[in-house]
C-alpha cells in the first residue's frame, strides 16, 4: 500500500533483534518515494560461537520469525524484504524456495530474500566463478557453498568471519571486510559475494568494485535492488556498487 509520503512503495523488513546494520544500510540506498519498516524477530540467544550455537540461533529464530511477519504486515507493506541471510540460504536452493513460500503463504505478500537477491544479481554479472565471505560459522559457510553449487556456480572460496555472537558482526571493520574480499578474491573469481546482514561491507563493496574491476555483491546492496526492481522501481542509485547504478 502506498501512502503520501511513500507514494512509490512501502516495503516490510524482517530483521533479526540483534541487527543494527540492516535499517542503516537500507535507508542510505533509498529512492525518493520509498520507505522501510521492520518486523524484528526477538532472539534470545544472540550466542554464535561454535557451530552447535549457530544452530540454536536459527531453531531460536524460527520459533519468533511468523511473529514478525505477522506484526509488520499490519502496516500494509507492498512486499516482504528478508534483512537476515543465515535462514535463507539454509537447505540449499531447495531450502530458499521453501522458506519464501512459507513467507508468502503467512504475509500474502511476495518476497525479497537474501540468497535469491545474490542469485539475481550474479546472474545479471553473467557470474560462473564466484568467492563469498560472511561472518558465520563452518556449518553456515557450509550452507552458503551448498546454496550456490545447487544452482549451478563454481565456488571457489567461502571465508567465514566465526563472529562469536549476532551483534557482534556488526563490529567487523570496513578494513577487516576488505581484507577478507582479497584473501578469496583471485584472477579467474568472476564475482565476489558477501553474506550476512548485519556485516557492514555496502561501502566497501562498492570501493572495491572501482580497484578490482569486477563486480562484487555486498547482500544488503542486493537484497534493496532485488525488492525495488520487482516493484518496478528503475532508479539507478550511485555510491552503493554496480547492481544498483548499472541494472
Amino acid at each position: 500500500m502506498t501512502t503520501v509520503t511513500s507514494p512509490r512503495a512501502v516495503l516490510g523488513v524482517i530483521v533479526p533483534s540483534t541487527n543494527t546494520v540492516v535499517e542503516a544500510e537500507y535507508n542510505d540506498m533509498r529512492p525518493p518515494g520509498v520507505s522501510f519498516h521492520t518486523g524484528r524477530i526477538y532472539i534470545a540467544k544472540p550466542g554464535l560461537g561454535g557451530d552447535d550455537d549457530m544452530v540454536a540461533f536459527l531453531e531460536d529464530l524460527r520459533t519468533q520469525l511468523d511473529t514478525a511477519v505477522r506484526d509488520v504486515v499490519t502496516c500494509l507493506p507492498d512486499r516482504i524484504v528478508m534483512g537476515m541471510s543465515a535462514e535463507t540460504f539454509w537447505g540449499g536452493a531447495a531450502g530458499n524456495a521453501d522458506f519464501e513460500k512459507h513467507i508468502r503463504e503467512i504475509s500474502g505478500l511476495e518476497v525479497s530474500s537474501g540468497a535469491a537477491a545474490c542469485d539475481a544479481a550474479l546472474k545479471a554479472f553473467g557470474a560462473r566463478r564466484i568467492a563469498v565471505i560472511t561472518p558465520y560459522q563452518p556449518v553456515g559457510d557450509e550452507q552458503v557453498r551448498t546454496f550456490f553449487t545447487d544452482l549451478g556456480y563454481d565456488v571457489a572460496a567461502v571465508r567465514g568471519f566465526k563472529c562469536d555472537s549476532a551483534t557482534s558482526i556488526a563490529d567487523v571493520t570496513p578494513a577487516e571486510i576488505r581484507a577478507a574480499f582479497l584473501e578469496v578474491d583471485a584472477p579467474d573469481v568472476d564475482v565476489l559475494v558477501q553474506a550476512g546482514t548485519n556485516l557492514a561491507a555496502v561501502a566497501v563493496a562498492a570501493e572495491l568494485e572501482a580497484e578490482l574491476g569486477k563486480p562484487v555483491i555486498a547482500i544488503n546492496a542486493a537484497t534493496v535492488w532485488h525488492a525495488l526492481r520487482a516493484q518496478g522501481i528503475p532508479d539507478q542509485l550511485t555510491g552503493h556498487g554496480r547492481l544498483l547504478a548499472d541494472h
